[in-house]
């Protein structure tokens, strides 16, 4: 029988899987791998760095007695089913005290099952969001682990040293309890559908609308990233721009069909929201842009019969491509105060204790929504730890106050030339409703009061009120 000698496993070794066990190896862990598809643990040990401590398996019952206890499992493997056949096949294997993490996108109502199924057999169970894709992996993430806290401490080491770094402080973090990891991984990831949505219409007004060539987009945006627009998202929006395609030797951003796929956690993102309920309206329009977008064939049919002409940008091309970018950072800032504010409410509602100020934080570096933007937000955590919402932070309500002409008049511009901007208005919509002291749904509860006897209430007296309206 092995010696166990190794600190950490991994079940499946996909890219993600692979490049975060290098990652911990080139960091001076002993790691240990299975995939099923054995070439996948080939490519695992030669992908190594030299001198470091990397091995690939046949079976999970030999990696599970070659990991040092208590042993430290990790897997990413697609979320659902498959996530419940591991763990079946690795129960009879563990021993009290084993710690089992599910890295992948999971929903954090099947992660609460199984946290609950595992804690009557005395295993430690982690949800983890991470987020940088397969180069985050390999070089730094930003780490999301929930749940278990004894599990938290004796991982902390090991994810402290893979994750990215921010002015030397880990992107890693205790995101809660129970299935918090998860749940802040699916907000991450709604806010990001949120983002690329936005990021999307404003590139269509600029290609359709102002005109640019794929070139002249590179350059804009490359200028745009070196500003207060600074993030990820910017930066590989930029590169885009001047790839090439190998097949027409045209630019790829043009050989793409307009038909985008999901994962799914977006949609989780909208659903829960409405389940707690909290508006997030940017991200929801985000979700059903990209399910509009499936319809193809309808679009193009439509397109026959309405035969819409697009208006190009007058004479002040320039004023408005600066109102564009002003634009785009207003409605930036509205997608993360819906995420955020989607947290903020849900960590009492499910008793997750979510640390809103270590979530900005950690979001600063390695994550595909890192952007210059969370330093502010970080400081703004700093001052209030409990704020709802950020849009009510002094210091950031300067900045949006001087951005608000310019969305405006991006709506108003990309509405009248028939370029659909929904995620754009839904963000200003969003605004001047949260910034509306009295709002016309008490006509609403007019409405339903009179039709179906759902009462209301009064704003001069405490209660619930009903009237026969006819």
């Amino acid at each position: 029988m092995n010696t166990p000698s190794f600190d950490f496993g991994m079940i499946g070794l996909g890219v993600m899987g692979r490049n975060l066990l290098l990652n911990m190896a080139d960091h001076g862990y002993a790691v240990i791998g299975f995939d099923k598809d054995l070439a996948k643990g080939t490519a695992l040990e030669s992908a190594a760095s030299p001198g470091t401590a990397v091995k690939a398996v046949s079976t999970l019952a030999e990696m599970v007695q070659q990991l040092k206890t208590p042993r430290k499992l990790m897997m990413l493997v697609p979320a659902g089913p498959i996530v419940d056949s591991v763990i079946s096949d690795l129960l009879p294997l563990l021993e009290k005290g084993d710690i089992v993490i599910d890295g992948g996108n999971s929903h954090y109502k099947d992660t609460l099952l199984r946290i609950n199924f595992l804690e009557d057999k005395n295993i430690h169970f982690m949800s983890m969001g991470i987020s940088g894709g397969e180069h985050g992996a390999r070089t730094g993430p930003s780490i999301m682990p929930g749940g278990d806290q004894l599990a938290w401490q004796q991982l902390k080491p090991i994810l402290e040293a893979v994750s990215a770094k921010v002015n030397d402080t880990p992107c890693v973090a205790y995101m809660g309890k129970a299935a918090a990891g998860h749940y802040v991984k699916m907000v991450h990831n709604g806010i990001e559908y949120a983002i690329m949505q936005l990021i999307s219409e404003v590139y269509d007004i600029l290609k359709r609308q102002v005109g640019l060539t794929n070139d002249e987009l590179h350059s804009l945006f490359k200028k745009w990233n070196e500003g207060e627009m600074q993030s990820y998202l910017i930066e590989i929006t930029r590169d885009i721009f001047l790839k090439e395609d190998e097949l027409s030797k045209n630019r790829l951003v043009d050989m793409i069909l307009d038909k985008a796929g999901s994962k799914g956690t977006g949609k989780w993102t909208s659903q829960d929201a409405m389940d707690l309920p909290v508006p997030i309206p940017t991200i929801d329009i985000a979700v059903a842009m990209r399910d509009l977008s499936v319809f193809k064939d309808e679009r193009v049919a439509a397109a026959a019969l309405y035969k819409p002409r697009i208006k190009t940008v007058g004479p002040h091309k320039e004023k408005f491509i600066h109102q564009l970018h002003d634009g785009l950072y207003f409605a930036t800032i509205i997608c993360y105060a819906q995420g955020l504010a989607l947290l903020h409410n849900a960590s009492p509602a499910l008793q997750m204790d979510i640390p809103l100020p270590d979530v900005v934080r950690i979001w600063r570096g390695g994550c595909i929504i890192r952007s210059s933007l969370l330093e502010l937000f970080m400081t703004a955590f700093k001052k209030d730890k409990q704020l709802a919402n950020i849009l009510l932070n002094k210091k950031l309500s300067s900045r949006i106050k001087k951005k608000q002409a310019a969305i405006r008049k991006v709506v108003q511009q990309g509405s009248s030339a028939r370029i659909p901007v929904a995620g754009l208005m839904s963000a200003l919509a969003y605004f001047d409703a949260y910034c509306t002291e009295r709002m016309p749904v008490n006509l609403v509860q007019a409405q339903r009061d009179c039709f179906g006897a759902h009462t209301y209430q009064r704003v001069d007296r405490e209660g619930s009120f009903h009237t026969e309206w006819e």
